[in-house]
Order: structure tokens, then sequence, then C-alpha cells
């Protein structure tokens, strides 16, 4: 890949703080497409930084500090729980491929999706973050809504 110019990407803060980010685009050299590298405070498509949709998706709405209104904070939640099977398989995919071991699965049934993702990235804060970059760099993230609507 070579670097062919960059875009400029707004984003939000916890805090209701907006930044300014500068993305590098790059074109490849055997298929020809550009490509933008994203820094890990980025989720594609989304608005916020990774920790804020990090923060809501573990945490009860009354405990969520994030700056944003609740319709906001129950399509993040909504939005993980229809990703996580697809995010986990994608894992799953990506361990095998490579040999990787994930951690052990616990013996009891987790309680919530993002625990299961536990065994691939850990729970530490972050651990978004490393979810998004190994399905984005497989080039296996869904891109739109509108692609699995047929008809």
């Amino acid at each position: 890949m070579h670097v062919i110019g960059s875009r400029k990407r707004k984003i939000v803060g916890g805090g209701g703080d907006h930044r300014l980010l500068l993305i590098r685009r790059m074109r490849c050299n055997q298929c020809r497409k550009i490509h933008h590298e994203l820094p890990d405070c980025i989720v594609p498509y989304k608005r916020y930084e990774s920790e804020c949709l990090e923060q809501v998706v573990t945490q009860s709405e009354t405990a969520s500090t994030v700056a944003a209104d609740d319709a906001t904070l129950r399509r993040w939640k909504d939005w993980f729980q229809e990703q996580s099977t697809y995010l986990l398989g994608v894992l799953r995919s990506i361990a095998v491929r490579f040999h990787l071991n994930p951690v052990e699965k616990l013996s009891v049934p987790s309680q919530s999706a993002h625990q299961e993702f536990g065994h691939y990235v850990g729970d530490a804060p972050g651990w978004l973050a490393q979810i998004v970059r190994p399905v984005v760099n497989t080039n296996l993230w869904v891109h739109t809504r509108s692609a699995f609507l047929s008809g």
C-alpha cells in the first residue's frame, strides 16, 4: 500500500467533546482499492470513540457517563447484541487460522454478550478496540446493514 492523501474525520468523546482526526488514505498496489488507516479509538461507521461504546455496552444505562441521549445508548447496546455472535465467529476463525489458543471457557455460562469476548481479547479497558482491529484488518467487518437486505 502507498499513501495517497488524508481525510478529516470528526469523533465525539465521552464528555461530548468533538475532535478532528486526520485519517491516512492508502491505495493497495494489488487491488487498487482505497483503504483508510483507522486508529484504535474509532469503530467503523460510529461517531463516538470506542471507549464510549465499550462503556455503554458493559454498564447499565444509569451508570453510563457518556454524553449521548438514551435512544443512542439503546441503539449501541442493540447493535452490539446483534453483532456479538458474528464478531465471536470471526475471532474464532482468526484464532483457528493462526493456531492461537483462546483462554479456556468458563464452566458457567456467561452473563452478558461481552464476557465471551474475554476469551479472545481479555477484559481490560480497550477490549472493544482489540476486537475491532483484527476483524477490520481481515476485511470481515460488516460494512452496511443494507448488505443483508435483499429483495
